[in-house]
């Protein structure tokens, strides 16, 4: 197994992947870590772990819409955080209720 290193918010990180695959996985991270970035100038610094979990749901939403066929609309974008922001808010509150149940 080969091993790609990453940086994320200034935080490195060693990844395995596939052999051969090491460029294409810094690549994806570069990625990443500038899509974080940007939410992140939009939304305030709200800690990593939300900062992530925006990024992943924008990440699926755009990937969902492309697979329907549906383009984003660069003007929608602050809404489209606000309620990613918003539903992370109540998937937290609900991991935290879940394990008060314990």
């Amino acid at each position: 197994m080969a091993k790609a290193d990453i940086s994320l918010r200034g935080r490195n990180f060693s990844i395995a992947c596939a052999p051969g695959q090491e460029q294409r996985v810094q690549k994806l991270a570069e990625q990443l870590d500038a899509r974080v970035g940007q939410i992140a100038s939009a939304v305030g610094d709200i800690g990593d772990e939300r900062l992530l979990l925006i990024t992943a749901l924008s990440l699926l939403d755009e990937l969902d819409s492309a697979r329907r066929g549906v383009s984003a609309r660069p003007e929608t974008d602050a809404r489209a955080v606000e309620i990613l922001i918003t539903m992370a808010g109540r998937v937290e509150a609900l991991a935290a209720r879940l394990e008060n149940e314990d």
